[in-house]
């Protein structure tokens, strides 16, 4: 299925590290915030299945830390929040805010496929102490490796007239 062009459309340029870290900072306290609303959602419903009182002892004696499930839920939440937002407009609330936008080479949104590239591969670059993100600044193209294996880019564009 072809997508149509993202809005504003042209050769716009790649984005410098300085740029993304600003924009991966907003949205970090974004996904902070949902973070924290997600946890606070799963253990209301863990609550009601198992009630109060031993919410409070499993609690109490660490039981709950590394939760499995509920770090898979976080993951899952992590990925709906960048894919929505990558897949729809090319941007996340930090990115417009930053006037950054990914896209593929021709100026569509990337597909959800890609989406799922950038976010996992973009964990392994933190993984290895931000070289993934470091490697923009040797890159011609300004690419990190999470743009090159999902095979879009980060440009930026020109702030919106109204």
């Amino acid at each position: 299925m072809l997508k149509p062009p993202l809005s504003p459309q042209g050769n716009f340029p790649a984005v410098g590290l300085g740029r993304r870290l600003a924009a991966m900072f907003y949205d970090f306290l974004l996904c902070t915030a949902l973070l924290i609303v997600t946890t606070f959602i799963y253990k209301l419903i863990m609550m009601s299945f198992i009630g109060e009182a031993k919410m409070r002892e499993l609690s109490e004696a660490g039981a709950l830390d590394g939760d499995p499930l509920l770090s898979t839920i976080l993951m899952c939440v992590l990925f709906a929040f960048f894919a929505k937002f990558w897949t729809h407009n090319g941007q996340t609330l930090g990115m417009q805010v930053w006037g950054v936008r990914v896209q593929n080479a021709d100026g569509t949104a990337i597909s959800l496929w890609q989406a799922l590239l950038r976010f996992v591969v973009s964990m392994g670059s933190w993984l290895c102490f931000g070289l993934g993100f470091i490697w923009s600044v040797f890159d011609k193209r300004k690419r990190t490796w999470h743009d090159m294996y999902s095979d879009s880019q980060l440009v930026r564009i020109p702030k919106q007239k109204k």
